[in-house]
């Protein structure tokens, strides 16, 4: 069964939900911190399901490294990779603050984002502050046509053949012309304090300790659900230009689960995922209502006010 076979046949979206406003995919345009100083560059990326999120964080291209095996790669080249970032976190929204919980899906060994985030949204701009007051971060909804919203939560993924855990914990998030996947290690990693950079530093010569470190990915693609989506930004330099993952191989399961079958390099695996949400169409809209007074305000000003406006992403 195809993902748009799915859609129209088994449509469902929870009970509980965060608002419309906060749903979609949202790239930071900025954050500003206490001292004054403020990021433009770095790439920030959030989709928001019903009641997860994911979350992929960057440098810019010229900083990121080159696709090529864990083997090939400099102790340098090693720290860029173990400062990458991506997770996936189940969401909780209060009415003006969000919240997550259930962070261990996530690349770094420790929470670099501790604080929840109280959020307020005008037009297409999302401003997030922390009780803190250490940063205040601009989200930008990304422009979008109107489009599925698909969040699955995914349990495990094994070899069909041998049962094999190859992931554990993760999930997709498919929102109009955007999608992201979350695929968790297999491996619980022994606690303590050491952040995923020690380890790495203290593995460089431990190929097979590496590959356990680095089991694990978040990637953001762009398309749709005619042709599929194409990586653009990853945590694994080689899944950069593939699909994200396959439109078809989906079989509903009792208690809102799913199936997929999909072939990985060769090898057939078997993907098990918690529904969220499943809705064939959601308007991605830049614009929020105002009051009618505002409204009026705005029109009666506009040959000031509009001198200059423009839309930022």
């Amino acid at each position: 069964m195809t993902l748009q076979q799915l859609l129209a046949q088994y449509a469902q979206r929870p009970a509980h939900s965060v608002p419309d406003w906060m749903l979609g995919f949202w790239k930071r345009y900025s954050i500003s911190f206490a001292n004054g100083l403020t990021d433009l560059h770095t790439h920030v990326c959030w989709l928001q399901s019903r009641n997860f999120t994911i979350d992929l964080r960057l440098p810019l291209a010229a900083q990121q490294v080159a696709a090529k095996p864990l083997s090939r790669y400099s102790a340098e080249e090693l720290q860029v990779l173990a400062n990458y970032e991506g997770w996936l976190a189940l969401s909780d929204w209060d009415g003006s603050v969000l919240s997550w919980r259930d962070t261990e899906t996530s690349l770094q060994l420790h929470n670099r984002w501790p604080e929840p985030a109280i959020l307020k949204r005008t037009g297409n701009a999302m401003i997030e502050h922390c009780a803190s007051n250490a940063y205040v971060e601009d989200w930008r909804l990304q422009p979008s046509a109107v489009g599925p919203l698909v969040g699955l939560h995914m349990i495990e993924e094994r070899e069909v053949s041998s049962g094999k855990l190859r992931h554990r914990g993760g999930g997709l998030i498919v929102c109009g012309d955007y999608a992201a996947l979350v695929l968790g290690r297999a491996e619980t990693l022994e606690p303590g304090p050491a952040p995923l950079k020690t380890r790495v530093a203290e593995a460089v010569a431990d190929l097979a300790r590496l590959h356990t470190l680095f089991n694990f990915e978040t990637s953001l693609a762009q398309g749709c659900l005619d042709t599929g989506y194409v990586i653009n930004l990853s945590t694994r330099p080689a899944r950069i230009g593939q699909p994200l993952f396959p439109l078809d191989g989906f079989e509903p399961l009792p208690e809102r689960r799913l199936r997929q079958q999909l072939d990985v390099d060769g090898t057939l695996v078997e993907r098990i995922f918690v529904i969220d949400t499943l809705e064939a169409r959601l308007d991605f809209a830049q614009t929020t209502p105002f009051a009618a007074a505002a409204a009026d305000w705005f029109e009666r000003e506009s040959p000031t006010l509009g001198r200059y406006l423009e839309v930022l992403r």
